[in-house]
C-alpha cells in the first residue's frame, strides 16, 4: 500500500517530463522550419530588388550570404536554448520550478566548450561592420626615363615599345567610423619597369658608370629591365554606396568616382638586360644579368583617378635610376590601374 502511494506520484511526474521533453522537441523542428521561411522571403525580397534595380548583382549576393547566415545563426541559438531548457529540466525534480527554470532557459545557450553565451544580449543584435578590405592590384602602361632638359621627343627610350606591369595586394581601411569618403589605401607589389634604348644602343658598365653605347651589330631587341619590391600608401577619395542591412553594414564603390594620391618605397631586387641580333646568319639571344649601378632604393609618388575599379595611374621615381656620377635618370610610369577587391 504505501508502495502504490509513492509511486503513482513519482510516475505522475516522471510522464509530465516526458511529456515536456517531446513538447520542447517538436519546438526545435518548429524553429528550423520558422527560419527557413523566413529565409525564403528575404531571399525573394533582395531579388525584388535586384530586379527593380535598385541593387547590383554583387550587392544582392552580399546581402543572400548575410541573410543566410543570420538564418542559421538563429537556429543554432534558438535550438541551443531549447537544448538548454531540457538539460535544466532534467536537473530539477520540482515540477513547480519548472516554469521559473524554462525563463532563465531562455537567457542562456550552453556549448559543448562549456562557455555561455547571453543570447539576450546587446552584442548579439550589433550590425557586422568591416571596415578594411582587400584588393587584387593590376597595373599595365608605358614607361620611360628622362634626365633634366629632356622630354618625350628626345628621349633616350621608345616611348611604345618600354612598358611597366605592376601587380600586388592591397588593404583599404575606412578612415571614419561612419563616413567613406576618405580610405587609406596600403599593401605590396611587385613593380617590372622596361626601357628600350633608341638608336641601336645598349647598357653597358665602366666601373661606376652605366653607359648607353651603339651595339656593333643591327639589334632586333634591347632591353633593359627593373624589377622592384615596394610598398605603396594612398589616401583615397570618392564616394560611396551605402547597403545597411539587419546584420551588417557595407559602403561599395564601384560605378563612383576615386581619387588616390599618395607614393611608395621599397627596394630594387635586379636588373637585366635582353639583346637579341643576327651576327653572320646566326641568331643571338642574350641575357645579361649583374650589377649596373643601379640605386638599391626606390621611393616616388603614385597618383590614379577612375572609376569603380578602373582608374589611370601614373607613378614617378624621385630616386634616380643609377647611381653618382651618372647623369640624373629618372623611372616615371603612365597606364592603367585595377583593383579588383
Amino acid at each position: 500500500m504505501l508502495f502504490s502511494l509513492t509511486a503513482n506520484p513519482l510516475l505522475a511526474q516522471e510522464k509530465t517530463y516526458f511529456e515536456k521533453v517531446e513538447e520542447l522537441e517538436q519546438q526545435k523542428k518548429e524553429i528550423i522550419k520558422e527560419e527557413k521561411e523566413a529565409l525564403k522571403k528575404e531571399v525573394e525580397n533582395i531579388n525584388q530588388r535586384l530586379e527593380a534595380k535598385k541593387i547590383t548583382r554583387e550587392e544582392a549576393e552580399q546581402l543572400k550570404e548575410e541573410a543566410a547566415k543570420k538564418r542559421a545563426l538563429n537556429i543554432e541559438n534558438r535550438i541551443a536554448i531549447i537544448d538548454n531548457k531540457i538539460a535544466l529540466l532534467s536537473r530539477n525534480e520540482d515540477t513547480s520550478d519548472w516554469e521559473e527554470v524554462e525563463d532563465s532557459a531562455s537567457y542562456i545557450g550552453l556549448f559543448g566548450n562549456g562557455k555561455v553565451l547571453n543570447i539576450s544580449s546587446e552584442r548579439s543584435r550589433n550590425k557586422y561592420d568591416r571596415r578594411t578590405t582587400t584588393d587584387l592590384v593590376l597595373a599595365v602602361g608605358f614607361n620611360n626615363a628622362l634626365q633634366e632638359g629632356q622630354d618625350l621627343n628626345n628621349s633616350d627610350f621608345k616611348v611604345a615599345g618600354s612598358r611597366f606591369f605592376e601587380l600586388g595586394i592591397a588593404w583599404k581601411t575606412r578612415v571614419f567610423q561612419n563616413s567613406n569618403w576618405l580610405r587609406f589605401k596600403y599593401g605590396v607589389s611587385f613593380q617590372f619597369n622596361g626601357l628600350k634604348p633608341t638608336d641601336n644602343r645598349y647598357f653597358v658598365v665602366d666601373g661606376d658608370e652605366t653607359l648607353l653605347v651603339e651595339h656593333e651589330f643591327e639589334l632586333d631587341k634591347s632591353k633593359y629591365r627593373m624589377d622592384n619590391l615596394v610598398v605603396p600608401i594612398h589616401f583615397e577619395f570618392g564616394p560611396s554606396r551605402k547597403v545597411e542591412s539587419e546584420r551588417s553594414v557595407r559602403y561599395y564603390t564601384n560605378n563612383k568616382l576615386k581619387i588616390g594620391i599618395g607614393g611608395y618605397a621599397g627596394f630594387n631586387l635586379g636588373d637585366r638586360q635582353k639583346l637579341k641580333y643576327d651576327e653572320e646568319g646566326e641568331d643571338i639571344k642574350r641575357k645579361l644579368k649583374g650589377d649596373y649601378n643601379t640605386n638599391e632604393f626606390i621611393y616616388g609618388l603614385s597618383g590614379y583617378i577612375g572609376w569603380g575599379g578602373t582608374a589611370a595611374y601614373v607613378k614617378y621615381d624621385l630616386n634616380t635610376i643609377f647611381k653618382e656620377p651618372n647623369a640624373e635618370l629618372h623611372n616615371f610610369s603612365v597606364g592603367l590601374r585595377f583593383d579588383m577587391d
